[in-house]
């Protein structure tokens, strides 16, 4: 069976000729389903890069993508937004919620966008929050909690339709430390049930959470290793 993504050779060119930055410099990648992955880099180091090309919001320069066996690598952003509506479940250091909306609204607004009926979205937002554990928070708004709260509403929303990717970008960085351990438990669960998760992260420690860890330097892969 096919790996669940496939990156082959990918390079990502800003500004090209004399003064070219290569952000993503003939990086190949292969990640299999059910598969918990860390990407791990400074600022600069081309790991936020290599976050908006697996999340199917930017495209390469040069190289191939393939998620879930269909090559993404040239599509449209019409395409893409589809792909990344069907494919990938984002989470985001910033929640990203909608103020106005409760949380179970904020859950329910992406699966509105793919053409989900009422009474199924309402359904998938309500199993979803009780996964992560706000079952009883349905009704409140994101001023009425706390950032660990708000992050786990984001978590809700991003695996509502069991998207086969959860992407988390830097999913602990506006949190304290008993609320990220928190998140991260939540993303262990998610992976014990089969989800394929990729953590973008600058921490070894947050990093070190995940089974394999992928280090990016300079637009390459420096390591790809198990943690043990």
């Amino acid at each position: 069976m096919s790996a669940l993504i496939e990156i082959e050779d990918i390079c990502k060119i800003y500004n090209p000729g004399e003064n070219e930055v290569r952000a993503l410099d003939g990086v190949s990648l292969h990640i299999e389903r059910g598969e918990f992955v860390a990407i791990i880099g400074q600022s600069g180091s081309g790991k936020s890069t290599l976050m908006n090309m697996l999340g199917c919001l930017d495209t390469p320069t040069s190289g191939t993508y393939v998620l879930n066996g269909c090559d993404v690598s040239r599509m449209s952003d019409d395409e893409l937004s589809d792909i990344r509506n069907q494919e990938i479940g984002f989470i985001f250091q910033g929640f990203n919620l909608i103020a106005a909306l409760t949380a179970v609204e904020n859950v329910e607004l992406p699966l509105i966008y793919r053409g989900v009926g009422k009474k199924e979205r309402k359904e998938l937002s309500v199993n979803a929050l009780e996964k992560v554990g706000l079952g009883h928070r349905l009704e409140h708004r994101p001023a009425e909690m706390s950032g660990g709260q708000q992050q786990r509403v984001a978590i809700a929303r991003a695996i509502a339709q069991a998207p086969p990717v959860i992407l988390a970008d830097e999913p602990t960085g506006n949190l304290d430390s008993a609320s990220s351990k928190e998140i991260l438990e939540i993303l262990k669960e998610l992976h014990k049930d089969g989800r394929t998760v990729i953590l973008i992260t600058h921490d070894n420690e947050i990093a070190a959470q995940a089974h394999r860890v992928i280090k990016i330097k300079d637009g390459k892969i420096e390591r790809d290793y198990q943690n043990v």
